[in-house]
């Protein structure tokens, strides 16, 4: 049954609307179609009444009720007068109309009951009898004058209203229906302009909007959300696409070590302990990937990015630096004794990797390294002597996908630098850019203390 409802109802708004309309207009139409021809029909009955008892009166003219006893004064034209009308005196029938048997015993029924009434009957029709006393003098006898008319001219009007406010109903489901969808079709135009534009929009590339001053309230409303949810979309598409940008800037580096070794292990043959050299290699590369990927993913689902741990620095960042194989000659130093950091090494490494890497790339000869003690904490600065960064491109320097040259022959795609900040603020530190330094570039990295 439900299934049968269902393939039954219309699929579309506009044809739901225009149904729940025609069903609403179709039972207000018949409770005032009813109600008008009830108090048609009565008002029809009371005309048939107030000619009857308009030609009672008429008749009432001939009764004499002056005298001892009842007489009926022949006057002109009688005979119109006689036509369906009784006079009764005290119950006794003086005048009748001829051959109305049965209509006569119901006519005297009525006159004995005395007073004014009416009643209906069916004979031949339906017919409608009232009764009207005659005025008499003091002490004269009474009268009952009984009139009788047929309703079969006033059943036929009410009929014929019927019929026409049935019709006139009709007419009006059926321009309501139509007025309904049309005006229901015009006020969802907007709605299917915004599906249109939504199939033709890219969620990523489209700078399109929904909100527009000219639709209603509610479409506005509407759009409004449509537009939030768009930036939504658009900003975790943007964040997917950063994380596996971030994701292949950091693995690249141990990945290339892994085939390195691999291709050298390859060119000629190996001793065990140089095998069990590159086995360990590889190893160390693959857990760095591990962690480099445990880090990253942590910190893309918006909480902490590593379990919560300490570092020693310096020994930290010397394993770091033994990974990289970079032709700039490379230090690293603290001052006093070992310096921790309030996070762990994996993150640590993460955060230091992208501008060790850097600094190992555009340096001229010498990367150094240095770990520091603060009021606050510990600060790692990393600097070099290349060529620096231009002053224009300093406001950018960590903007995801931005760098200063394009094309100066390093490969790379900009993320480094953004993703190393990040993941610095995530832990409770900072990374910053040194413009006063003119003999390459400084770095600085800030540390909670261990």
């Amino acid at each position: 049954m439900n299934g049968v409802r269902q393939r039954s109802a219309p699929r579309t708004l506009r044809g739901r609307l225009a149904l729940v309309a025609l069903t609403t207009a179709a039972l207000l139409m018949l409770i005032l179609t009813v109600v008008f021809n009830a108090v048609a029909r009565h008002h029809l009955q009371r005309q048939a009444d107030d000619e009857l008892r308009t030609r009672a009166a008429a008749v009432a003219t001939t009764v004499d009720t002056g005298g001892s006893t009842v007489r009926v004064l022949e006057t002109p034209h009688d005979d119109v007068l006689d036509t369906n009308a009784w006079i009764y005196a005290d119950r006794h029938l003086l005048e009748k109309p001829p051959d109305t048997g049965r209509l006569t015993r119901i006519a005297a029924a009525l006159a004995d009951r005395g007073g004014r009434r009416c009643v209906t009957a069916e004979l031949h029709g339906p017919l409608r009898l009232c009764a009207q006393p005659v005025s008499r003098s003091t002490d004269g006898p009474g009268a009952t004058v009984v009139t009788a008319l047929s309703l079969a001219p006033y059943r036929s009007s009410a009929d014929t209203l019927l019929l026409g406010s049935l019709a006139l109903d009709a007419v009006m489901l059926v321009c309501t229906y139509a007025l309904t969808r049309l005006a229901v079709g015009r006020a969802l135009r907007p709605v299917r302009t915004m599906t249109d534009q939504a199939t033709r929009w890219s969620a990523v590339a489209s700078g399109e909007r929904f909100g527009s001053r000219h639709h209603p309230a509610e479409l506005i409303a509407l759009g409004t959300s449509l537009d939030a949810m768009l930036d939504r979309i658009r900003t975790l598409l943007r964040h997917e696409r950063l994380l596996t940008g971030e994701l292949s800037h950091e693995l690249r580096t141990p990945l290339s070590r892994i085939i390195a070794e691999l291709e050298w292990w390859h060119t000629r043959p190996r001793t065990g302990g140089q095998t069990r050299t590159t086995h360990r290699i590889i190893a160390d590369a693959a857990d760095s990937m591990r962690a480099i990927c445990d880090t990253l993913l942590d910190d893309a689902r918006g909480g902490t990015p590593t379990a919560p741990g300490t570092a020693e620095v310096v020994p930290t960042l010397k394993r770091l630096a033994e990974t990289l194989a970079t032709p700039p000659r490379l230090t690293v130093g603290g001052d006093g004794p070992p310096l921790v950091a309030g996070v762990p090494p994996a993150l640590l490494e993460r955060i230091v990797s992208p501008l060790l890497t850097n600094a190992c790339r555009y340096a001229k000869s010498h990367v150094e390294v240095r770990v520091h003690r603060t009021s606050d904490g510990v600060r790692v600065d990393v600097t070099d002597d290349g060529p620096g960064v231009p002053p224009l491109f300093a406001d950018h320097l960590f903007e995801p996908g931005r760098r200063a040259d394009p094309g100066d022959g390093h490969d790379g795609a900009g993320l480094g630098l953004p993703l190393a900040r990040r993941l610095a603020r995530s832990a409770g530190g900072e990374v910053t850019h040194d413009p006063e330094y003119r003999t390459g570039a400084r770095f600085e990295i800030s540390l909670p203390p261990g």
